[in-house]
């Protein structure tokens, strides 16, 4: 059974830092696009960021963040810097097994999410 667990929301003051990570489980990020979006309220959920499988590749929507995966640990991590009145949402991690013919496109899974708030 396939789950993506997400953690590390929370507050952040505006111009911190915050990480987040996905811990799934039931599949191996080495062989897994995993995505990263967030839904703040009364939006449509956007990506904010993806990582293929193939050769470690990402994808930024936004320039404040970064995405990296660490497949001895089996997580990816999102990273955002200096969070604005547009960051706060809940975040959720994706993964895209592949089956569409590509990476970061069809996703297959999804987690519960994990709330981010800005404020000082």
């Amino acid at each position: 059974q396939v789950q993506l667990v997400e953690s590390g929301g929370g507050l952040v003051q505006p111009g911190g830092s915050l990480r987040l990570s996905c811990a799934p489980s039931g599949l191996s990020v080495a062989s897994t696009a995993i995505g990263w979006f967030r839904q703040a309220p009364g939006k449509e959920r956007e990506e904010v960021s993806c990582i293929s499988p193939r050769d470690g590749s990402t994808v930024h929507v936004q320039g404040r963040f970064t995405i990296r995966r660490d497949t001895t640990k089996n997580k990816v991590y999102l990273e955002m810097t200096h969070p604005n009145a547009d960051d706060p949402a809940i975040y959720f991690c994706a993964a895209d097994l592949g089956d569409g013919g590509g990476w970061c496109a069809q996703w297959d899974y999804w987690g519960q999410g994990t709330q981010v708030t800005v404020s000082s």
